[in-house]
């Protein structure tokens, strides 16, 4: 569906509407000053690269990277018994979790349907730190709002920036300047001290590499930034690299890869669903997702290695012999680690398993794909010393 408006309409005209306003970040300035493209997203301005997709994915997967990722919802939620109140609305097993081990989980409607995917902390007996995608973060608030219990606050973080510094050399880089920051290890995190500014820190991202996310002071964002790419290791990174790191990491991208159509064993996240909340049975949706989980589900989300050198973009179909649409691209893209095309689908279960070959249509040209297993890239994680 195209974005344009036909030249003729007969649409009602109100000179009196105004556009909508697209918001900054704290970093914008200093996104522009560094040479940034910048782009609407998620209803902010936002840098999509600054010397080139391809130069900064690669430099990424090399070196390490600086992601400003201010525009995600950071959310601080306390009150009595929070956790229990939290496992009411997603499968994630918070009440037994342990201090400052973040956990990733889903959002879910009453059908099991994905409402957004998130990453959520215990940081104290009655606090929860938790990150949501940043064009469903007002959204998410208000659902959650009305379903937790009158005693349990939730705070929207606004007055914080998040930097996220992804990369094989990002955490030592890091840790010059953030002291401790290296023995945190994948999924755990802490609160630090820098220049006398709290910090909250987890050893996580969404490039498929080691690396950290760091919440901090939105007044203490530039100075904060500038001190990282000051490090040898660490440049200023767009989007567009974002994205196609995330994509080669078999990262799901919600509004893309997943939305409300979509459930945790559908779209292959099955590992979300904790074992505890799964015997009780007790999160929203249960019934639907575990009888997928046990029968299967239609369609399933997994890769493609497309052949050729075009990528296949979102919107693109999975075709049958007959031409028949019996699947959907969610992601495509070139990928850079892997020399060619990469994709992400939902197909139906017959053709999920790895070898599996498929035909994609886009704009009405075939593309022949094979399934193969996720991730594209191997995942670089610090799990710690073995």
């Amino acid at each position: 569906m195209s974005d344009s408006v036909p030249p003729s309409t007969d649409l009602p005209i109100d000179d009196e509407l105004e556009p909508i306003e697209i918001l900054t970040l704290p970093l914008d300035a200093w996104h522009r000053e560094r040479g940034a493209r910048m782009v609407e997203f998620a209803g902010y301005h936002m840098p999509v690269q600054y010397e080139g997709i391809m130069a900064e994915h690669l430099w990424t997967r090399e070196h390490a990277g600086l992601f400003d990722v201010s525009h995600m919802g950071q959310l601080g939620i306390t009150g009595p018994n929070v956790a229990a109140a939290l496992e009411a609305l997603m499968p994630a097993a918070i009440s037994d979790a342990p201090l400052n081990k973040a956990r990733y989980s889903l959002l879910l409607d009453d059908q099991g349907g994905v409402l957004d995917d998130l990453m959520l902390t215990p940081q104290g007996e009655d606090r929860v730190y938790m990150v949501v995608n940043g064009a469903t973060k007002y959204d998410d608030v208000a659902h959650m709002i009305e379903r937790l219990p009158d005693e349990i606050t939730l705070n929207l973080m606004e007055e914080h920036a998040l930097l996220a510094v992804q990369g094989p050399e990002a955490v030592a880089a890091v840790a010059r300047l953030i002291p401790g920051v290296d023995a945190l290890v994948f999924m755990q995190a802490g609160a630090f001290d820098w220049q006398g500014h709290a910090l909250w820190i987890s050893r996580s991202g969404y490039t498929g590499e080691d690396g950290v996310e760091i919440s901090v002071p939105a007044e203490a964002a530039v100075a904060l930034a500038d001190a990282l790419v000051a490090q040898p290791e660490i440049k200023p990174i767009g989007l567009g690299a974002r994205d196609s790191l995330r994509l080669e990491a078999g990262l799901p991208l919600y509004g893309h890869d997943l939305d409300p159509t979509t459930t945790p064993v559908m779209a292959d996240l099955g590992f979300a669903l904790a074992k505890r909340r799964r015997e009780a049975a007790d999160f929203p949706g249960a019934a639907r997702v575990l009888a997928e989980r046990e029968a299967g589900p239609a369609l399933r989300r997994v890769g493609l290695l497309v052949e050729g050198r075009q990528p296949v973009r979102e919107g693109a179909t999975v075709v049958d012999e007959g031409g028949a649409t019996v699947g959907r691209v969610t992601s495509g893209g070139f990928a850079p680690s892997v020399g060619a095309p990469i994709a992400m689908a939902y197909v139906p279960a017959a053709l999920a398993a790895p070898g599996s070959t498929v035909t994609l249509s886009q704009r009405g040209k075939p593309h022949q794909a094979t399934v193969t297993a996720m991730p594209f890239v191997p995942h670089r994680y610090f799990r710690g010393v073995k």
